[in-house]
């Protein structure tokens, strides 16, 4: 990481810029100590006590040294929505587990980015902010540092993130907006499958927002904005609602128009964590979800892309 040193940070030791301005744990810090090149100011290397000027160059370490052993890179081909120097968003594609498990290593998206940079000689560490399903496409976002990491999971903490997801439900939701406002928790026979409960039952408080697209064959094309992050929200909440997800199995049924659930993660709005720029970052829509969009509602992916863009400006 390469930091200019501004006239108001002027005057500051390298030790109160890093806690400071940057916001890096006293364990970290100490851990750029002992590194050769950890701290180096203006190409030399430089202890916490050094005072800085105006325009000095600050250089830190931030790289990963390693790739983990639990990482298999694989050659899998991946659509990148953005990426820079501290963070990547793929598109992740369908049956896609996003980190490896007991039973999953060599397929998961964290195997195909540790080939990406394997190519390079780049050692990779996998640091996603937000997770998806295994059957849930779309954009995810993933963090190329500790700093990078540090700073966007405060960010999904304070609510600075939101996200956007498309669902195509079972039913005709009579609304044309809503809020779905719920207490989860697991169910008592699964560590899996959650459930809607009432306040005070060791759930988790969860809210979703929700606007409806089209209606049509009895079927529900939606936009829903979780403001919360609990395990399987969407699912659980629109099968509450009794209109549960196409081809989910596990709040629903499966469906001979989609192989697995109809849920697509389309968009991200981000403060990015090195310049706090707003990012708002589209991932289009894979195969399955724009067929079956196109055959229930007669809408193309851009038709929907334009829907949205109209809700959202209102």
């Amino acid at each position: 990481m390469r930091y200019v040193v501004s006239a108001k940070d002027a005057g500051k030791t390298v030790k109160e810029l890093l806690s400071g301005q940057l916001g890096l744990s006293k364990a970290f810090i100490k851990h750029l100590k002992f590194l050769e090149n950890g701290i180096m100011l203006d190409g030399e290397r430089v202890t916490v006590r050094k005072v800085l000027s105006e325009g000095d160059i600050l250089t830190l370490a931030l790289e990963d040294e390693s790739t983990p052993e639990h990482l298999t890179p694989v050659n899998i081909p991946l659509d990148i929505v953005y990426e820079d120097e501290y963070i990547i968003l793929p598109n992740k594609p369908p049956f896609m587990p996003t980190h490896p498990s007991h039973l999953h290593h060599g397929d998961t998206l964290a195997d195909a980015l540790a080939y990406r940079y394997s190519k390079s000689g780049t050692p990779f560490v996998f640091r996603p902010v937000n997770r998806l399903d295994r059957n849930t496409s779309g954009i995810t976002l993933i963090a190329k540092d500790r700093i990078s990491a540090a700073r966007l999971t405060e960010a999904m903490k304070s609510n600075k993130i939101s996200k956007q997801y498309v669902a195509i439900l079972e039913g005709e939701l009579t609304e044309n907006e809503g809020v779905i406002e719920t207490y989860m928790k697991r169910t008592a026979e699964s560590i899996i499958v959650r459930q809607n409960c009432a306040e005070g039952e060791g759930g988790d408080y969860a809210l979703t927002q929700y606007y409806v697209l089209a209606r049509a064959k009895g079927y529900t094309l939606i936009l829903a904005l979780p403001k919360t992050g609990r395990t399987h929200q969407l699912r659980v909440h629109f099968a509450g609602l009794g209109c549960p997800i196409v081809g989910d199995e596990l709040y629903g049924k499966e469906s001979p128009l989609i192989s697995r659930h109809a849920l697509h993660a389309l968009s991200l709005s981000l403060p990015h964590p090195i310049s706090r720029e707003r990012l708002t970052l589209t991932a289009p829509l894979p195969k399955d979800m724009d067929s079956l969009v196109g055959e229930l509602f007669d809408m193309s992916c851009a038709d929907l892309l334009k829907c949205v863009s109209d809700l959202t400006e209102q």
